[in-house]
Formats: structure tokens, C-alpha cells, sequence
């Protein structure tokens, strides 16, 4: 390996900004805080004659467009770990991973026709309140744990990736722009509710597209065009679609894309509440599953734009591996290291790249506090706690949940940096919570007959089998028991003619140690996570529903079960039709009445000064 003065002497005049750069990076900041301020001003705040209700600030009224939506959707999805660790996965792994966008497909079609249409039917107030209305108020605090678990776990991560690409090209410390990027999130999320975090991800998106497309436009051509990129890449090895190796230790084969991929993307895009909120958004079900098909096309399409860029980069370094020579120091910077190189001589290029990567991070930030604080508000305060609060008080617990989440998002930038393998890692923790909360709805929307024990049950069987497998395999992993195994590197003249790297540098082998000896789930890929713990909320939420006495089906709602499943309900079950969802509004108007007569009597007790004082 070059030796490290070296590399910074060839690196000193590369990895930097040009005020142009600058510029461009500072508008995206400034426009999405704009936009926050905008729709804040139409609260009461700055307007008193049209106040923002909480309905407003949370879900939009559920009167948008589904354009909009479906870009936000994309948003939700693409970040900068999408961004950043796609291409580099390709780089590292080969093209097998490429095959996942016949999962995100598959995904999209049976989100549309199965789960949607359910969550749409009830209107619900959160995702999780389905829980509630189809087994107990406990299996939905469950569902919401997981989900806030597996949020505030996310949160450093949505951040830092972005943060270590700007630390690549301007040489800036990453807590820095972490903090200044976090806080310009938070304040146009807490000023202007879901509009805001929708319409700032719809030009983020477009923002990120043009970025990436353009860069891998630049870069095809500075290379030789697609004959080049597919022969370099061919000559490495990397082109491998049907690795058919059943193997389950084995990072990515066809099995471990197409089942593990659409596990994952299902499971995300299904009852995760950052996606749901969204739908609920639409006033129609045609537009909700519109937009479905829109977020389907569009995140498809800059996935795989993302998995070129792979090949792209390998063919740039065909040859000179910049890990192994030392020029990087992680995975995820490769990409940014040849957006410099490449087209870095172009003002104002490595900026809009750079704000396209910023702007996936922060739109993905965005839905993750609006989405959490909802969650806080619905599902534990008042479905929990069983607390009725009013419009203002509930509004402010709401922007403090924001506040706070932004604060930890921060605080974790401190941890993350120590942790490696951004794409493999993200993947797994998210992956215990979605395959947990994917298998309970799924039990409940698709097994008439599963009653709340099953899917109690379930749920703590799902949790143990992912997060072995999630847990265990980040241990071995960090102890280096167990090492992926990466394809082939080499070096050539390349790297002395190109880049200054003496000829006798080498490439230091990995060494894969012997893996016989390590418990079978700590093994597994991580792409296993998410249709091992739905299958196992599934099996024992089936099991323990069957011997603890099934749910009767003649007296169910009928909308609290999937259309493609309603065909396994008796006749009887119409009569109980809407009956779930009636009762439970019918509940918070008794809560709401209750809450107002305690208010009118405080008011009767109040003295003519306190009287005055409170108007």
C-alpha cells in the first residue's frame, strides 16, 4: 500500500470544492428550509386567520396529489446509503444484487393489491392502529416499539453516509455538515408539517436524479462509452446474474435477491408508517395505487442507474483499486472519489452531485421524524396510554418528538463512524423491524382465523429468528470470524501512469478465516433476515392461534382482512362490516366529549380574573 503522505501529496489539489460547488450545495439547503418556512407561515403562527390544523401538519388533509406523493415515496427508499453503497456493493460483489429490481416489481404489485386496499377501506389514523382494531391494543405497542427502534437506529445512518461523501470532496468534518444538514431537516420538518417534507422530497428527488444520470452520463463517456465499461467489467469478472448457489452463507445469489429482496421491499413498503402515511394522503384509492406505480417505475429505474454506476466505477479503477492503494479508507467513499476525478473539473457538477446525495439523506430524515412523531402521538400516547389530548397540546408533542429525534440523529453521528459496511448494516437492523411488523399484519390481513396470542406469539419468534441472524452476524463480523468474500482486485501500470503509485505497490490478500465452526445463523447473508422473521411470526403466530382457540370469523369485520383473502370468511361476516372501525371513533368522540365537559367545568370554576388571563 502507498504510503500515506504520499496519497495525501496526490490528493491535495482533488478533494475540494469550488465556490460554484459551494453555491450550488448552499441552495438546496436554503430552498428546503424555504419551503418549510412557507407552509409554516400558513399556520397560525404567521397567519391567524388560517391556522394549520394537526390534521393539516400530520397528513396533509389526505387531499395531495399523487405525483408529489410518489416522488416522496421514492424518497422515503432512496437515500444516501442507496446512493452510496449500491454502487459499491456492484464494485465489491459483482452485478448478482442488480437483480433486485425484479423484487421491487414483484413488491409494488403485491403492496397494491394486498395490503393497500385495507389500510385505505379504515382510514386509519397510523398504520399500527390496524393492530389494535383486528387483535389488542398490546400487539399494536409491539408493532410501534419495533418501528421506533428501528427509525432512531436508522437516523444516524441516513446522515452520515452523505456527511462521509462531503468529508471526501471538501475535506469539512463530518459532525459539522452533519449537524448543519440535521438542523435544517428538523426546521423545515417542525415548521411545515407532511406538505412541507412532501413538496421539499418531490424536488430533492428530481434534484437527486439529474445528479446521479448526469454523472453517470459524464463518466460513460470519459471512460469510452458502454463497449468499454462492459468489456473492463466482463475482464474482472463482475457480471454475474444467475448465481444459482443454493448456499444460504453466501452474500448474494438469484434466491437470496429475488426471495430476500422482495421480502425486504414488501415488508417496507407494505405497513412501514412513513410509506402508509403517505397513501392516506390521496383522497382515492385509484390515486393512492397510481402513485404506488409511479414510486414503483421511479425508485426501480434510480436503483438501477445506481448499479451501473457500479460497473462504471469498476471499469474507471479497472486495474487500480483505490481501497487497496490507500486513496480511500471505506467502501462508500469510492463513489464520491470518482465523481472528483471524473467530472470534478466541471463547476458546479461535484456540487449538484453532492446536494443530490444531500438531498436523499435529508428527505429520508424528513419522513422518519414526521412518520415517528405521528407514531408517538397515535400509537403510544393516545392508543397506549390511552390519553385524550387536545388539538395544541397534541401539536406540541408532536414538534417536540421532532426536536428530540433530531438531537439523537446528531448524538449518534459519534457511533456510526466506528461501524463499517453502511449498506449491509442498515439493511439489518431495519430488516428486524420490518420483517416483525410485515409478519403480524400479514397474519392478521391474510389468516382469518389468527387471534392476538398468535400474534404475540409470533412477534417475539420473529424478533429472536431476525435478530440472531441480524445480531449475530454483525458480531462475527466485526470480530472478523466471518469476512465476505469479495472479488478479485489486481493492480497495474495503470496506477503509476494515472495516479503517480509506485509500481511495486501490492495488493494486501484478505484472508477469510474458517468458518465451520460458527453457528449456522450467524452466517447467513443478511438478505435472509426479512423472510426469516416473517415466516416465523407466520408458523408460530398460525400455531399458537390454533391451539389457544381461533378467532371466530362469522363475527368479523370483513375489512380487516386483505381482499385476496376475504374468500376464507363465512357469509355471516358481512354483517359485521365496518363495524371495527366505527367502534373505535366512536370511542375517541366519547374521549373527546369527555375531555371537553371536563374543560367547560374548569372554565365555570375559574375566578373572572383567571378567566381574563387564560383569553
Amino acid at each position: 500500500m502507498a504510503s500515506e503522505a504520499n496519497i495525501q501529496r496526490l490528493n491535495k489539489d482533488l478533494y475540494h470544492f469550488e465556490i460554484v460547488d459551494y453555491v450550488v450545495f448552499s441552495s438546496m439547503l436554503l430552498l428546503s428550509a424555504l419551503t418549510g418556512l412557507y407552509y409554516g407561515c400558513r399556520s397560525k403562527y404567521c397567519k391567524s386567520e388560517s391556522g394549520q390544523t394537526l390534521s393539516e401538519y400530520l397528513t396533509g388533509n389526505r387531499n395531495l396529489k399523487p405525483f408529489p406523493v410518489a416522488l416522496s415515496l421514492i424518497a422515503s427508499y432512496v437515500s444516501g446509503v442507496t446512493i452510496l453503497g449500491t454502487p459499491s456493493d456492484i464494485y465489491l460483489f459483482g452485478t448478482q444484487y442488480w437483480l433486485i429490481v425484479i423484487s421491487i416489481w414483484l413488491s409494488g404489485l403485491v403492496v397494491s393489491t394486498v395490503y393497500l386496499p385495507v389500510f385505505l377501506k379504515l382510514q386509519v389514523h397510523s398504520s399500527y392502529e390496524y393492530l389494535e382494531l383486528r387483535f389488542s391494543s398490546v400487539v399494536r405497542t409491539i408493532a410501534s416499539v419495533f418501528f421506533v427502534l428501528d427509525e432512531v437506529m436508522f437516523l444516524p445512518i441516513i446522515i452520515y453516509v452523505p456527511s462521509l461523501a462531503f468529508n471526501q470532496v471538501t475535506g469539512i468534518n463530518i459532525h459539522l455538515i452533519g449537524t448543519i444538514v440535521s438542523v435544517v431537516c428538523v426546521f423545515y420538518t417542525f415548521m411545515g408539517g407532511l406538505k412541507a417534507v412532501v413538496w421539499t422530497d418531490s424536488w430533492q428527488v428530481i434534484a437527486m436524479f439529474i445528479s446521479v444520470v448526469l454523472v453517470v452520463i459524464l463518466g460513460s463517456i470519459s471512460v469510452g462509452g458502454p463497449s468499454v465499461i462492459i468489456d473492463l467489467t466482463s475482464k474482472g469478472n463482475r457480471f454475474d446474474f444467475f448465481n444459482s448457489n443454493p448456499s444460504m452463507y453466501e452474500r448474494y445469489t438469484i434466491f437470496s435477491v429475488i426471495i430476500g429482496g422482495f421480502s425486504y421491499w414488501t415488508c417496507f413498503n407494505s405497513v412501514n408508517q412513513t410509506m402508509v402515511q403517505r397513501y392516506l394522503s390521496l383522497p382515492t384509492e385509484r390515486q393512492s395505487k397510481i402513485s404506488v406505480l409511479i414510486f414503483t417505475i421511479g425508485v426501480s429505474g434510480f436503483v438501477w442507474i445506481c448499479c451501473y454506476a457500479g460497473i462504471l466505477v469498476y471499469a474507471t479503477y479497472y486495474g487500480c483499486d483505490p481501497l487497496s492503494m490507500g486513496r480511500i479508507q471505506a467502501d462508500d467513499q469510492i463513489l464520491p472519489l470518482f465523481v472528483m476525478e471524473t467530472v470534478g473539473h466541471l463547476r458546479g457538477v461535484p456540487g449538484l452531485f453532492i446536494a443530490g446525495v444531500f438531498g436523499a439523506a435529508l428527505s429520508s430524515l424528513s419522513v422518519v421524524l414526521n412518520s415517528t412523531a405521528q407514531v408517538f402521538l397515535e400509537d403510544f400516547l393516545k392508543g397506549c396510554m390511552k390519553m385524550t389530548l387536545s388539538e395544541r397540546i397534541a401539536t406540541i408533542v408532536v414538534k417536540a418528538v421532532i426536536l428530540v429525534l433530531g438531537i439523537i440523529a446528531v448524538g449518534f453521528l459519534y457511533v456510526v463512524e466506528h461501524m463499517g459496511g453502511v449498506l449491509a448494516m442498515a439493511s439489518s437492523l431495519s430488516a428486524i423491524a420490518a420483517s416483525v411488523s410485515c409478519g403480524m399484519f400479514t397474519l392478521g390481513m391474510l389468516i382469518p382465523w389468527a387471534n392476538s396470542y398468535g400474534a404475540i406469539a409470533g412477534a417475539i419468534s420473529g424478533a429472536v429468528m431476525s435478530g440472531l441472524v441480524s445480531f449475530g452476524g454483525q458480531f462475527v463480523s466485526a470480530a472478523k470470524l466471518v469476512v465476505a468474500h469479495r472479488l478479485p482486485v489486481f493492480v497495474n501500470d495503470s496506477c503509476f501512469e494515472k495516479y503517480g503509485i509506485p509500481n511495486d505497490t501490492t495488493v494486501t490478500p484478505i484472508i477469510y478465516p474458517d468458518e465451520s465452526d460458527i453457528f449456522p445463523l450467524f452466517r447467513l447473508s443478511f438478505m435472509w433476515i426479512t423472510p426469516i422473521g416473517v415466516i416465523s411470526v407466520l408458523l408460530v403466530g398460525m400455531i399458537v392461534s390454533l391451539l389457544t382457540g381461533k378467532t371466530d370469523m362469522r363475527s368479523m369485520d370483513p375489512e380487516l382482512i386483505s381482499p385476496v383473502a376475504k374468500w376464507m370468511l363465512p357469509a355471516e361476516a358481512q354483517r359485521y362490516a365496518g363495524s371495527a372501525i366505527r367502534k373505535a371513533r366512536n370511542r375517541e368522540i366519547l374521549e373527546n366529549e369527555n375531555m371537553v365537559q371536563v374543560q367547560m367545568i374548569t372554565i365555570r370554576e375559574m375566578s373572572p380574573s383567571e378567566m381574563r388571563k387564560t383569553s
